[in-house]
């Protein structure tokens, strides 16, 4: 897939983030649909706080300040890239990224969007330049480069996505 067509896609993904937040009531909002399961407000907290890592590591990327190295993402990672879809399993997010997460309102959530999306734009010209051989490591899927770090955002927003579409159909529930 192509930068620049994994860039829009998540311009249209944010796009939608936004939808949803402006038809979202703050109450609703802070509720979580059951004990353990995240609230809208948790997943904003988590999509655009995990979402700029990546932009930090797409960062360290394009300036040359990642691990030069050939080696690939570990073989899970690539498949994740190849197919665009994480796992249909449950998988907890790590702890390091887990502890991150709070309940933000939404002028929060909004305000963290708007701080991804002007980042993401800044970057996207450097992305297209960057050494395939500067990269970063993700905690699970091994050492990514800049364009697959955006492959990974991408993926990433749009699992998140769903997620939202299930607490929306868990609130409804008697």
């Amino acid at each position: 897939m192509s930068i620049h067509k994994s860039y829009r896609n998540i311009e249209k993904m944010l796009d939608r983030y936004q939808l949803f937040l402006d038809k979202v009531d703050e109450t609703e909002f802070q509720v979580n649909p059951e004990p353990g399961v995240w609230s809208y407000a948790e997943v904003y907290s988590h999509i655009f706080s995990a979402n700029y890592a990546c932009l930090i590591a797409i960062q360290n990327c394009v300036q040359g300040k990642g691990i030069e190295s050939k080696e690939q993402a570990s073989l899970a990672g690539r498949i994740i890239l190849f197919l665009g879809v994480f796992p249909p399993v449950k998988i907890k997010a790590p702890e390091r990224i887990a502890a991150m997460v709070k309940k933000i309102n939404k002028a929060q959530a909004k305000q963290e969007m708007e701080k991804f999306k002007e980042n993401l734009s800044k970057l996207l010209p450097e992305i297209t330049t960057a050494s395939s051989s500067q990269k970063a490591k993700h905690p699970r899927m091994g050492l990514f480069n800049a364009k697959q770090w955006l492959r990974f955002i991408e993926i990433h927003t749009r699992h998140h996505e769903k997620q939202l579409y299930r607490i929306e159909a868990a609130l409804k529930k008697p």
